[in-house]
């Protein structure tokens, strides 16, 4: 435990599992009161009976954050009791599927999620920053938001957005003691790429799993522990002088997968 976030207070959406998970744990353990958003309650409620277990903070609420009226009962019912320091737009979805096998409704149901549903995080907390004069916001990207991925057509495009409006934020709010930054992972290990690969290639499981670790140049996934080490540190005081910054952290993927 470390007091690094101690008075402060992180909503992070997606948190039932995954990235957004360990990082919940992991400001928790250096002292922040963690808020976490979630579609599903019972997997928000499991990540803050886990912070509860070594004496941290936590909080849960359900919200389904493509939906504005949704985010802003939530958000608006947060600030009641607490300010929101922190915000951290994990929450995402994946599509498989180049232009031609993405339909009408692929593209949208990404979009709102994954865009919308930024847009209206950061639109529901940012007033309430700006009159403290203090925040930090940190977006999820993509690697797909900078290279092209086979197969990710509308993953890419709503991560491509997710890349410029943090841009954006960051420019607009840099006189009000906003940050805004991303990080844009690789392939991280998470439930889902196990489930992605039980679902698509049930017979030859070890051997996708193998090819997709070494689609990194590093030779593996990322793992999920070491994305919250990099989110933790963003949202910090010891990155005070960072913002409008994009940190891929992919396993040289961008730089040496030539």
């Amino acid at each position: 435990m470390s007091n690094k976030f101690d008075g402060k207070y992180a909503l992070i959406t997606g948190a039932g599992s995954g990235i957004g998970q360990s990082t919940a744990i992991k400001l928790a353990q250096q002292g922040a009161h963690i808020i976490i958003v979630d579609l599903d309650i019972d997997a928000a409620n499991a990540t803050k009976e886990l912070i509860e277990k070594f004496d941290g903070n936590a909080s849960s609420y359900q919200c389904d954050i493509a939906n504005n009226v949704q985010v802003k009962d939530v958000i608006g019912t947060i600030l009641k009791n607490n300010a929101i320091d922190i915000l951290i737009n994990n929450a995402g979805i994946a599509h498989v599927g180049n232009i031609e096998n993405t339909s009408e409704d692929d593209l949208d149901r990404v979009y709102n999620v994954n865009v919308k549903g930024a847009y209206n995080m950061m639109s529901a907390v940012i007033g309430s920053m700006k009159e403290r004069k203090s925040g930090v916001i940190l977006n999820l990207a993509s690697i797909a938001a900078s290279v092209g991925i086979e197969d990710r057509f509308a993953y890419s495009m709503s991560k491509g957005a997710v890349l410029t409006m943090t841009y954006s934020v960051a420019r607009d709010y840099i006189n009000d003691g906003i940050r805004c930054n991303c990080i844009s992972p690789g392939r991280v290990h998470t439930p889902f790429v196990d489930n992605f690969i039980e679902k698509n290639y049930p017979d030859n499981q070890e051997e996708v799993f193998a090819k997709l670790s070494k689609s990194q140049p590093i030779g593996r996934m990322g793992k999920v522990e070491e994305m919250a080490a990099l989110i933790s540190y963003l949202c910090s005081d010891d990155a005070a002088f960072i913002t409008g910054s994009n940190f891929p952290i992919d396993g040289g993927f961008v730089t040496l997968n030539n």
